[in-house]
């Protein structure tokens, strides 16, 4: 399904510019003719950017950007601006925009950003976003003692210069423990950027991180500061860090060896006052031992490790999380649930939760939409929680025929699948790039496939 973008201006004709090139390039275009109008479309939902003109009547683009942080913070906003008012877009960046974009424009500059900016808002979907809540800390809903040992890490180094590593898998809410040693520090009041790597091309990663100036390369038709420059005397998030390709590390390494840099294409030295918090789903370790990340870079990042539990290591958490979605969704969707049966909860506590906190918020709304009386129950969750074998094992309950060993080799077998179904998932089937993701040869992976009925052709 192709992207929603919302495009704001009160100029006819740029809306129409916008809205012809980003059709072109498959998206579905919403547009509005000023920020009244914009915000009443974004309150509708179902937008994944959001492309603003800064200076609109009544309520302009940085009223925009204010509104979407408050209400949905995942949509990343793009600013368009005269060059006259670039500073005001660049405040705009530190404000938390994704970027920005100057008149008169060119369509490949804009093509560009916004394909970014819906990587990243994809990629950001596996993350979960939560509001404060009587049951939890820093914004996240948890009282397991494995979170709890997280929360004592932030109250520990939230207000430290020292940079940390944060590693879990993905949907674990790794986003969410970067804004809250940010705001638990004393540089709240300074800017919180946020990069997702994985969104960025390789041949643009230099330029997203250190700036550029006019002219450095084709299309670069004035100077724009990089993600580090933003950043100075705040916080600077890096979300998955292994996907920086190791060229770049050794310049990354200087940066925050020595908190300088230069601009592409610039001769003079930028210095800089940043925190630094990266975050990746991967071993970097083994990656280090790979060849795929500098070990001098591993060890400079990794001061404060700090690991997020997956799901299924706090299922204690999930009836919290289960109400929080249910108060959230009927609130969102003008539903007025209750709560969610004894049974059906057992499932949903069962289950073994691949995609993590994501999955369980796309599970309880979906519940919700098929709910026909007050209280969600076994009939209106999906297929998937009925199925055992994705039940998470326990002793409670075994096949007294069967060995511990015999539901060990099995539990190993489902888990293996999981993995395999996702890595393909986010690979988009390629079966090289899911081998690659897993650090298994093609081969291994094809086998395993077979093994498990997976058909490269699905």
């Amino acid at each position: 399904m192709s992207a929603t973008i919302l495009v704001a201006d009160d100029e006819q004709n740029i809306r129409r510019v916008l809205s012809a090139t980003l059709q072109k390039e498959g998206y579905e275009v919403i547009s509005a003719r000023d920020g009244e109008e914009a915000i009443a479309r974004l309150s509708a939902g179902a937008v994944q950017v959001v492309v603003t003109d800064l200076k609109m009547p009544k309520v302009d683009g940085l009223q925009i950007l204010e509104y979407v942080q408050r209400n949905q913070p995942q949509v990343p906003v793009i600013i368009i601006t005269a060059h006259g008012t670039v500073d005001n877009a660049v405040q705009a960046l530190k404000s938390g925009a994704f970027d920005y974009i100057t008149k008169p424009f060119e369509k490949s500059d804009l093509i560009v950003t916004v394909a970014k900016a819906v990587k990243t808002e994809s990629l950001s979907r596996r993350d979960f976003h939560t509001q404060a809540d009587e049951q939890g800390r820093y914004r996240i809903i948890g009282q397991s003692q494995k979170m709890k040992d997280v929360y004592e890490i932030i109250e520990k180094v939230a207000d430290t210069p020292s940079t940390v590593l944060i590693t879990g898998e993905s949907g674990t809410g790794k986003e969410l423990i970067a804004a809250a040693l940010h705001h638990n520090s004393s540089r709240k009041k300074r800017p919180f950027i946020k990069i997702n790597c994985a969104a960025i091309p390789r041949e643009l990663m230099e330029s997203e991180l250190f700036g550029h100036e006019r002219g450095a390369f084709t299309g670069a038709i004035g100077a724009k500061p990089g993600r580090f420059e933003l950043a100075d005397g705040g916080t600077l998030f890096l979300d998955e860090i292994a996907e920086v390709p190791v060229d770049m590390q050794v310049k990354m390494l200087r940066a925050i060896q020595e908190a300088e840099f230069e601009r592409v294409g610039g001769i003079h030295t930028i210095t800089v006052d940043v925190r630094l918090v990266v975050a990746t789903n991967r071993d970097l370790q083994k990656e280090v031992e790979e060849g795929n990340f500098r070990d001098d870079l591993y060890y400079r990042l990794n001061v404060i490790p700090l690991h997020l539990p997956p799901l299924r290591e706090r299922r204690e958490d999930i009836p919290l999380l289960v109400k929080h979605f249910i108060d959230k969704f009927n609130l969102k969707l003008d539903r007025s649930i209750e709560k969610i049966s004894q049974d059906a909860l057992n499932r949903v506590a069962n289950y073994r939760w691949p995609g993590n906190i994501r999955e369980l918020e796309n599970v309880i709304e979906r519940s919700i939409l098929f709910a026909e009386g007050p209280v969600i129950r076994q009939a209106d969750l999906p297929e998937e929680l009925m199925d055992h074998s994705h039940a998470a094992p326990s002793v409670a309950g075994m096949d007294e025929d069967r060995s511990m060993k015999d539901i060990v080799k099995h539990a190993t077998a489902e888990l293996e699948r999981d993995l395999i179904v996702k890595a393909l998932a986010e690979t988009k089937g390629n079966v090289t790039q899911a081998a690659r993701l897993l650090k298994i040869s093609r081969k291994s992976l094809q086998n395993k496939m077979k093994e498990f009925g997976l058909r490269e052709s699905d």
